[in-house]
């Protein structure tokens, strides 16, 4: 069982940066593949970004490509979700999940975090 926590989130203005962090508490994320998703009001859950276990692969959703950035820290047992020049329909409550298998649907995915909300003002 890994449990996974998530911080970070916060309010910030549009054009601005934020840094989302994702850890694992009870285990680590040895193996795992690391997303994350977003959830606005209204709105179905939706793939954000991906990280392999060995970070070589990486996949965004493609509003999101050259503004967001995945990467983990193995040392830190943490993944991180770099967020620039952020836009008010990035606001949503951002959620990151880990499993065994690499994908961009949520079904793919076994734990989950509460979630960090960002709200992006414009």
């Amino acid at each position: 069982q890994v449990q996974v926590v998530e911080s970070g989130g916060g309010l910030v203005q549009a054009g601005g940066s934020l840094r989302l962090s994702c850890a694992a508490s009870e285990r680590t994320f040895t193996g795992y593949v690391v997303a994350w998703f977003r959830q606005a009001p209204g709105k179905e859950r939706e793939f954000v970004a991906a990280i392999s276990w060995s970070g070589y692969m990486t996949n965004y959703l493609d509003s999101v490509k050259g503004r967001f950035t995945i990467s983990r820290d193995y040392s830190k047992n943490t993944v991180y979700l770099q967020m620039n020049s952020l836009k008010p329909e990035d606001t949503a409550v951002y959620y990151c999940a880990a499993g065994e298998k690499y994908g961009t649907t949520w079904l793919t995915y076994d734990y989950w975090g509460q979630g960090t909300q960002v709200t992006v003002s414009s």
